[in-house]
This record gives C-alpha cells, sequence and structure tokens, in this order.
C-alpha cells in the first residue's frame, strides 16, 4: 500500500476518498493533527486545490491528494462559490452556511434556487515538480426550500441534484450520491487517470 495524504480532516470526504483510491493501493491518511490546514486564498478551485496539495507534500514527504469544492447559486451571482466553505464567516460552522444561504434564498420560487456543485482535484507525487494532474466534476441540481436528510455533509441536505429522484444528496447512501455527485465524477476521473499511469 502507497501512503497518501489528504489535505483535509472532514471524515466524510476522507471516507469518499478512501472508498476510490484503495483498490488502486493507496492508503489515504489525513493530514495530521498537529498541522494547521493552509490558508486557502487562490482566486479559483483549481487555485485552493493547489495550495493544499503543496503544503501537503511539504509538510509530509507524502504524496498528497487535496480537492476544493463549491456550491454555485445562479440566482445569488454564483456565490458563495469558492466561499463556500466560510459564507457565514471565517470559522462559520456547516449548519450556519446552510441557515444563510437558505435566508438568502427565502423569497426565491424554485425555478430561482438552481445551482451547482463543482469540484477540483489536485494530485501531488512526493519529490516531483508540479501537480501531476487535476481532475474535475460538476453536478446541476437546485436548492431545497428546507433541509432534508442527515447523511453527508456540508450544503448536501440543501442539494437536490437534477439527475436524482427528487432526494437531497444527504438523503442517499454513498452509492447513491456517487452516481451524480461533483466529488465522485472528479474522483472516477482522477481514478482513470492514474489506472493509466500505474
Amino acid at each position: 500500500m502507497k501512503n497518501l495524504v489528504v489535505s483535509t480532516r472532514n471524515a466524510g470526504k476522507l471516507r469518499e476518498f478512501q472508498a476510490y483510491l484503495a483498490p488502486l493501493g493507496y492508503n489515504v491518511l489525513p493530514l495530521p493533527q498537529d498541522l494547521l490546514l493552509p490558508v486557502e486564498d487562490g482566486e479559483t478551485l483549481d487555485d485552493n486545490a493547489c495550495i493544499k496539495a503543496q503544503y501537503s507534500v511539504k509538510m509530509t514527504g507524502l504524496t498528497s491528494l487535496a480537492d476544493d469544492s463549491g456550491l454555485y447559486v445562479k440566482a445569488l451571482g454564483d456565490a458563495p462559490g469558492i466561499y463556500s466553505a466560510r459564507y457565514a464567516g471565517e470559522f462559520a460552522s456547516d449548519e450556519e452556511n446552510r441557515a444563510k444561504l437558505l435566508k438568502e434564498l427565502n423569497l426565491m420560487d424554485l425555478h430561482e434556487r438552481t445551482a451547482e456543485f463543482r469540484c477540483s482535484l489536485c494530485f501531488y507525487v512526493a519529490g516531483e515538480i508540479g501537480p501531476v494532474v487535476y481532475a474535475r466534476g460538476v453536478t446541476k441540481g437546485h436548492i431545497s426550500f428546507e433541509e432534508k436528510g442527515s447523511m453527508g455533509f456540508g450544503y448536501d441536505s440543501l442539494f437536490i441534484p437534477n439527475e436524482g429522484d427528487g432526494r437531497t444528496f444527504a438523503q442517499m447512501t454513498l452509492d447513491e450520491k456517487a452516481l451524480y455527485s461533483h466529488r465522485a465524477r472528479a474522483l472516477n476521473e482522477l481514478v482513470a487517470i492514474l489506472s493509466n499511469v500505474s
């Protein structure tokens, strides 16, 4: 097994990464607790994913994978976008971010609540210069009028994918969510690339 550090401590993301990368022989590890997470001051999802992956390689000496994901709501000018994790403030919780989003969309009809999740992955091999690969995924959908479901994390309880059956991501099992999710699509692209270079 090859050790791979993922630049996150989000248990939900770690489970998803492990499910996709373990079959390729990777032992997926979280960023060590004694390391601070880097400042994500990039202008795009790609930028932020790269910042985190580079930092993880530098601090651990291990091959690293980082993602940055964002929820883009058309009626809000594509907000929260790259600020999705801190939409309600620098140290806001998922609950606070969801509450702010619902408040912003409070008077909007269903057709005004279109949104999409975007994900960018950056894979860095220790000892090499530059990212080995970027992989990206997008899922289109809309924002529910209320939270539904207890699985998932982030905005999952508010996001209903267009290709699904009307349930939010948080009402789906991990396998069901993988059929539609932006991160799963990016991971599928990454797995295909890594499988060809292994």
